[in-house]
């Protein structure tokens, strides 16, 4: 299950940004949650993240809505 989590949060930045190739998604285990970090070029930045956020929340419900409950909070965090 974790890779599908990786694979979407992969999937729906390379859709969204000019240089796919330069996604790279990180999964971080951490006592009480999951963090999956989404790194993308400097440039695309703010196409991940939306007008207002509005990108990056969506992205975040999509992972909400497909993570196991496993009792740890599963995040996407974007670098900058």
């Amino acid at each position: 299950m974790a890779n599908d989590i990786a694979d979407l949060v992969t999937f729906v930045a390379e859709h969204l940004v000019d240089n796919p190739d330069e996604v790279h998604v990180t999964r971080v285990e951490e006592r009480d949650a999951i963090v999956y970090e989404l790194e993308v070029d400097e440039d695309d930045l703010g196409k991940v993240i939306g007008r207002g956020g509005k990108t990056a929340r969506a992205m975040r419900a999509l992972v909400g809505a497909m993570a196991p409950r496993t009792g740890k909070r599963t995040l996407v965090e974007i670098l900058e």
